[in-house]
Protein backbone atom coordinates (compact mmCIF):
# COMPACT_ATOMS: atom_id res chain seq x y z
CA UNK A 1 0.00 0.00 0.00
CA UNK A 2 1.48 3.68 -0.84
CA UNK A 3 2.10 5.80 1.82
CA UNK A 4 1.04 9.66 1.68
CA UNK A 5 -1.77 12.15 0.26
CA UNK A 6 -4.15 10.19 -2.29
CA UNK A 7 -3.78 11.54 -5.81
CA UNK A 8 -6.93 11.91 -6.46
CA UNK A 9 -8.75 15.30 -5.53
CA UNK A 10 -12.31 16.17 -5.92
CA UNK A 11 -11.24 19.92 -6.41
CA UNK A 12 -9.08 19.12 -9.62
CA UNK A 13 -11.69 16.53 -10.72
CA UNK A 14 -14.45 19.91 -11.06
CA UNK A 15 -11.81 21.87 -12.50
CA UNK A 16 -11.17 19.02 -15.20
CA UNK A 17 -14.79 19.45 -15.78
CA UNK A 18 -14.89 23.26 -15.96
CA UNK A 19 -11.94 22.94 -18.52
CA UNK A 20 -13.88 20.66 -20.63
CA UNK A 21 -16.64 23.08 -21.23
CA UNK A 22 -15.09 25.78 -21.59
CA UNK A 23 -11.81 24.92 -23.31
CA UNK A 24 -9.21 27.14 -21.76
CA UNK A 25 -9.03 29.83 -19.13
CA UNK A 26 -7.09 31.78 -16.13
CA UNK A 27 -6.78 30.54 -12.73
CA UNK A 28 -9.20 33.47 -10.64
CA UNK A 29 -11.60 32.76 -14.58
CA UNK A 30 -11.84 29.25 -13.34
CA UNK A 31 -12.24 30.13 -9.77
CA UNK A 32 -15.06 32.32 -10.07
CA UNK A 33 -17.03 29.48 -12.38
CA UNK A 34 -15.91 27.01 -9.21
CA UNK A 35 -17.60 29.27 -6.70
CA UNK A 36 -20.90 29.65 -9.18
CA UNK A 37 -21.25 25.80 -9.51
CA UNK A 38 -19.71 23.63 -5.86
CA UNK A 39 -19.22 24.56 -2.42
CA UNK A 40 -16.92 27.27 -1.63
CA UNK A 41 -12.98 26.94 -2.16
CA UNK A 42 -10.35 29.55 -1.88
CA UNK A 43 -8.34 31.00 -5.06
CA UNK A 44 -5.22 29.74 -3.34
CA UNK A 45 -6.50 26.50 -3.20
CA UNK A 46 -7.65 26.38 -7.00
CA UNK A 47 -4.06 27.53 -7.84
CA UNK A 48 -2.43 24.53 -5.80
CA UNK A 49 -4.78 22.44 -7.85
CA UNK A 50 -3.82 23.88 -11.29
CA UNK A 51 0.02 23.43 -10.40
CA UNK A 52 -0.77 20.16 -9.37
CA UNK A 53 -2.30 19.06 -12.30
CA UNK A 54 0.21 20.35 -14.45
CA UNK A 55 2.84 17.79 -12.61
CA UNK A 56 -0.11 14.69 -13.01
CA UNK A 57 -0.49 16.01 -16.74
CA UNK A 58 -4.29 16.78 -16.09
CA UNK A 59 -3.64 20.01 -17.51
CA UNK A 60 -1.13 21.90 -19.69
CA UNK A 61 -0.17 25.80 -19.78
CA UNK A 62 -2.02 27.03 -22.87
CA UNK A 63 -0.82 30.44 -22.88
CA UNK A 64 0.93 33.18 -20.88
CA UNK A 65 -0.25 36.90 -21.51
CA UNK A 66 0.81 39.53 -19.87
CA UNK A 67 -2.06 42.53 -19.45
CA UNK A 68 -1.12 46.33 -18.39
CA UNK A 69 -3.65 48.02 -16.17
CA UNK A 70 -3.70 49.96 -12.38
CA UNK A 71 -3.25 46.96 -10.10
CA UNK A 72 -2.55 47.07 -6.86
CA UNK A 73 0.65 45.32 -7.05
CA UNK A 74 1.56 47.42 -9.57
CA UNK A 75 1.26 47.92 -13.52
CA UNK A 76 0.92 44.52 -14.59
CA UNK A 77 -0.86 41.52 -14.52
CA UNK A 78 0.32 37.49 -15.72
CA UNK A 79 -2.32 35.37 -16.94
CA UNK A 80 -1.79 31.93 -17.50
CA UNK A 81 -4.07 29.66 -19.43
CA UNK A 82 -4.97 26.24 -18.90
CA UNK A 83 -6.42 23.61 -20.59
CA UNK A 84 -6.95 19.77 -20.51
CA UNK A 85 -3.73 17.44 -20.46
CA UNK A 86 -3.30 14.24 -21.83
CA UNK A 87 -4.41 12.32 -18.56
CA UNK A 88 -7.36 14.31 -17.83
CA UNK A 89 -10.49 12.11 -17.44
CA UNK A 90 -13.50 14.71 -17.69
CA UNK A 91 -16.91 12.68 -17.24
CA UNK A 92 -19.20 15.73 -18.67
CA UNK A 93 -20.67 17.10 -15.76
CA UNK A 94 -24.56 18.35 -16.08
CA UNK A 95 -23.78 21.41 -13.35
CA UNK A 96 -21.20 22.37 -15.28
CA UNK A 97 -21.95 21.79 -18.67
CA UNK A 98 -25.94 23.49 -18.14
CA UNK A 99 -23.81 26.40 -16.21
CA UNK A 100 -21.46 26.80 -19.09
CA UNK A 101 -24.29 27.21 -21.54
CA UNK A 102 -26.61 29.48 -20.05
CA UNK A 103 -23.44 32.01 -19.12
CA UNK A 104 -22.63 31.66 -22.92
CA UNK A 105 -26.46 32.81 -23.44
CA UNK A 106 -26.33 35.80 -22.18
Amino acid sequence: MKKGRPVKSEIRQNIVEILHFIQKAYGYEIYKVYVAIFPKVTLRSIYYHLKKGISLGEFVVNKIEKEKGDYSWGGEAEKIYYSLGPNAKPTGNDRVREYVESRQKQ
